[in-house]
């Protein structure tokens, strides 16, 4: 991995390799939800020895179906790890997980590395770090970026924030579910640039589907709308990958819930207000996202933000 800030690693897509480079190393794997189930598997494809754990007892059931071991707990599962990776809601539940009522890391041996590949908050990963070094441990942050389908086909982007060792150390767990691994800067890094990457994404999906009921409500066709946007300057990863296949469909089912990007925008917004920063349309954007947490039923998909602005717009 590169030690220079924004500059990545990993093979070129299509160059992906089949060996199977992890043999001897024993990972934990804490969350195995929508994205963490097929990023382990793809770490046993890697030949990895990896133990999963998951809250959710069917979760782990479905691991052990893709041939690999399930814990009934996270201590059992991180027990004996050389490296421990939390894929997990918020920065709260892994403080929780690893050194708070779970404690997941008591049976862990010195030198250890965990690695959180989480949305989490920033800070509370440096407040973390500092407690996993009194106990001898390292942690870099990895969040990832791509959806359930490039975690699928090991293909996510990653950004990893960390002291260059342990980036290092990482990279080859790392390259078994990434296809393209940036190497983000100091502790905290990937966990930053993360929030920010779903921000641009969340306000992107506002202009997009604001766009569209624009134009319906002219009488345009929304198919029609969104093959020229799509053809021109305004496309965006909503446009591109989203519209037709999830809002217009009326599926709604992309895999990626409207709470947690509510949430990561949130993350942005307050990462701003203590850098002393007044960034208007982050916090608009963070007001309208929570508020369609608010009014949309609990595990509303984030494409249904266009029911959301659809309805507003009525209300309006």
């Amino acid at each position: 991995m590169v030690g220079q800030s924004g500059q990545q690693t990993g093979q070129k897509s299509g160059q992906k390799s089949d060996q199977k480079s992890g043999a001897g190393t024993k990972i934990a794997f804490i969350g195995l939800g929508r994205m963490g189930l097929p990023m382990a598997v793809n770490l046993l494809k890697a030949g990895f020895d990896v133990t999963g754990y998951d809250r959710a007892t069917e979760a782990g059931v479905a691991f052990a179906a893709k041939g690999g071991r399930s814990a009934a707990s996270a201590r059992a599962a991180a027990n004996g790890a050389d490296i421990v990776i939390t894929m997990l809601p918020t920065s709260a539940i892994v403080a929780a997980c690893l050194i708070g009522e779970e404690n997941a890391l008591a049976d862990v041996a010195l030198g250890a590395l965990v690695i959180d590949m989480s949305s989490s908050v920033p800070a509370d990963t440096l407040k973390l770090a500092e407690a996993l070094t009194a106990r001898g441990l390292s942690l870099v942050d990895a969040p990832v970026s791509g959806g359930v389908g490039k975690a699928i086909d090991g293909t996510l982007a990653i950004m990893v924030g960390g002291e260059a060792g342990d980036a290092a150390r990482a990279e080859p767990v790392l390259k078994a579910m990434g296809e393209r691994i940036f190497r983000a800067g100091k502790l905290g890094a990937g966990h930053v640039i993360k929030v920010l990457n779903n921000y641009v994404s969340a306000a992107g999906a506002l202009a997009a589907v604001e766009a569209l009921i624009v134009g319906r409500e002219f009488g345009l066709d929304e198919g029609v709308i969104t093959d020229i946007l799509n053809a021109s300057t305004g496309r965006n990863n909503t446009t591109e990958n989203k519209v037709k296949k999830f809002i217009l469909s009326g599926a709604f089912n992309s895999g990626f819930d409207l709470a947690l990007m509510s949430k990561d925008i949130g993350i942005a917004a307050g990462l701003a207000g203590d850098l002393g920063l007044d960034m208007k349309l982050l916090a608009r954007t963070s007001q309208e996202w929570t508020a369609a947490t608010d009014e949309l039923p609990a595990g509303a998909d984030h494409t249904e933000i266009y029911r959301y602005v659809d309805g507003g717009s009525r209300r309006g």
